[in-house]
């Protein structure tokens, strides 16, 4: 297949639903509008920020090509949410909330590093190892030892109050590490694929495979494999929440589960045409799809229905999206103002960080990168993307345990 060198002046519409765009990420969604493989759009969801490459909240139509880039390192980061039939009543002692996040966290090992002892059997190593044989280090044994478990960053597992008056349970977690080797070991062979063909990209990070060669397919097949690890992942640990709920309150019982991913590509008709569309950050919200948008950890979740926006390829915002850098909310923000976001909520204690930055660095600094106020307001992005997904359920933290 012959693809267009990039040229200076050739643009792609950009298409947001920010109100307003920091510079990083708009400079990023320019270099995606500039892409020889993209078509229709670039398309910005209300919780856009800056990613690698690609801004996170963003999402494109790209014609028989495929970006790792644009599908990042974490493949099938997402959600699962579980209604329960228990009234919040009975979830209203702190003590009882606390008691469960210390089970939780005795059999869900949680944070970055941090797997079970031995190797978890299932089914998908075995299919993908007879199907493909090892390709690079997939699988290898960390990634045995690794399903089950939550990871760091903005990874959680948290147990909410519904506007219905009911439990809900919710976990945001991935492929842990697996995703990532995948993504940097075709990053590179997408890299190598790009200079052998002698294109000028906007963003080396951008660099793309075309779906008829061996890597692009290999690719999308180990893409695939990841988004079912992820929701495997996910499962499982939604298995334990679910049965030390149980152990609590034997009459619980679970309604309905969603669990989806809000980091792949996915091969889908759009405008008449096919196209793989790359969602990074961002969740599906075709018409009547079920979705999950959470907000930052002392502030409200929301269960939504899809309404199958063309503009937006049927996409909606994956989260708040981030409104500081990690490095700015530990030298801006103060465990004071933090700790009054969270009043009511069970959670752990703020730890310290791992190194000493800025102005404070002849003090040691807490890792406030996760609060509620390193992140944008969540009903305002709600609010900004009403013509993509409705609300069916609203829900509001009653104890977050973080990675």
């Amino acid at each position: 297949m012959q693809w267009e060198k990039f040229e200076e002046g050739w643009r792609l519409p950009i298409k947001s639903w920010c109100a307003e765009v920091e510079q990083g990420a708009l400079q990023q969604a320019e270099n995606l509008a500039k892409h020889p493989v993209l078509e229709r759009h670039v398309a910005l969801m209300p919780d856009c920020h800056v990613g690698f490459g690609m801004p996170i909240g963003g999402v494109i139509a790209a014609k028989d090509a495929l970006l790792p880039s644009a599908v990042g390192v974490d493949i099938g980061c997402g959600m699962i949410a579980v209604q329960t039939n228990l009234p919040v009543e009975k979830l209203r002692d702190m003590r009882l909330r606390r008691d469960m996040q210390n089970r939780l966290k005795k059999f869900i090992p949680v944070g970055e590093g941090r797997a079970h002892g031995s190797k978890q059997k299932w089914q998908g190593f075995e299919r993908y190892l007879d199907e493909n044989g090892q390709v690079a280090d997939f699988v290898n044994d960390l990634d045995r030892r690794n399903l089950g478990t939550l990871g760091g960053g903005n990874h959680f597992i948290e147990l909410q109050e519904s506007d219905q008056g009911l439990i809900w349970l919710m976990i945001h977690s991935g492929s842990r590490n697996l995703g990532s080797r995948v993504e940097r070991y075709y990053q590179k062979k997408a890299r190598a694929y790009n200079e052998k063909l002698g294109l000028r990209l906007p963003d080396p990070e951008l660099a793309f495979f075309s779906v008829q060669e061996k890597d692009g397919q290999d690719y999308f097949r180990d893409m695939q494999f990841a988004l079912e690890y992820a929701l495997e992942n996910r499962r499982r640990m939604m298995d334990v929440f679910k049965q030390i709920i149980l152990e609590s309150l034997p009459q619980a019982k679970f309604i309905c589960e969603i669990n989806i991913h809000h980091n792949y590509a996915a091969k889908e008709q759009h405008f008449g045409q096919t196209y793989y569309i790359h969602r990074k950050g961002a969740t599906s919200a075709k018409k009547g799809e079920m979705g999950i948008i959470p907000g930052s950890m002392g502030s409200s979740s929301y269960i939504v229905r899809g309404l199958g926006n063309p503009e937006s390829f049927m996409s909606c915002s994956h989260g708040a999206g981030r409104v500081m850098s990690r490095t700015a909310a530990n030298q801006q923000l103060s465990r004071e103002e933090c700790d009054l976001a969270m009043q009511g909520i069970v959670r752990e204690s703020w730890k310290p960080c791992s190194g000493r930055r800025g102005k404070k660095a002849g003090q040691r600094l807490l890792d406030l990168s996760e609060a509620p106020q390193a992140y944008k307001d969540i009903d305002e992005v709600m609010q900004a993307q009403k013509d993509l997904t409705e609300i069916v359920v609203g829900l509001k933290p009653m104890s977050v345990l973080k990675g």
